[in-house]
């Protein structure tokens, strides 16, 4: 099974979470688009959907979805989304598509997380993936030089600019033993908007999509 075959089988198990009267919360990325690509087939379980990033409306919205915005639904019953990196914890490290801001909100919001991946996203620990860290512009060096006393490298995404208007750093070479602790250290750094850490608010259920099928980690 090649990756995106990996990824669809992955997006089709989390339709079992897409139940009757859903408010549901569409993240971003290659794995979730798979997933909006099958929504049209439970268009009439979803009483509303809520979107991560500019880029998932406009997919959702080519589908004839109207999406809401969270201040107008509330909560939400399920969000879905991808991850870079995710640990048998269920901790991720979300933001290579640079959406993390949105999509920490959406998962912060909503009563259920689940998280699709294909299997080369499972590591034991995190780190591999350099860690996406939103900043606002101005603070953009100050966090830089905040990183490197931490031992990671960051370096300036160019030529990229958030949904918010902000600036991403993404921080090589940082070895993630206490995915709580780093999230928490990141976030307290004036400038930084936020990490692309789930530790505090880790996914509920973890779908992998891999040679042998799909396994389901959690909730």
């Amino acid at each position: 099974m090649n990756q995106d075959e990996k990824k669809s089988s992955a997006a089709r198990a989390s339709l079992d979470y897409v139940v009757d009267g859903v408010v549901l919360g569409v993240g971003t990325g290659s794995t979730v688009n798979k997933l909006i690509d099958m929504l049209p087939e439970v268009r009439n379980r979803i009483s509303a959907v809520v979107s991560s990033s500019k880029a998932t409306t406009a997919l959702l919205e080519n589908l004839d979805f109207e999406v809401s915005t969270l201040n107008s639904v509330g909560d939400i019953d399920v969000y879905i989304d991808g991850a870079d990196e995710a640990t048998k914890h269920r901790h991720l490290v979300k933001g290579g598509g640079g959406a993390l801001t949105r999509e920490k909100v959406l998962a912060g919001a909503a009563r259920k997380f689940v998280c699709i991946i294909d299997d080369g996203k499972q590591v034991g620990m995190l780190g591999d993936f350099p860690l996406p860290v939103e900043v606002i512009p101005m603070a953009q060096s100050f966090v830089a030089r905040k990183m490197v006393k931490m031992r990671g490298q960051p370096i300036w995404r160019e030529n990229f600019v958030t949904d918010n208007g902000n600036h991403i750093l993404d921080v090589h070479n940082l070895s993630i033993t206490n995915p709580l602790e780093m999230e928490t250290r990141i976030n307290q750094i004036p400038g930084v908007v936020t990490v692309g850490i789930f530790a505090h608010r880790p996914a509920d259920v973890l779908i992998i999509g891999g040679d042998s099928g799909v396994r389901v980690i959690g909730k």
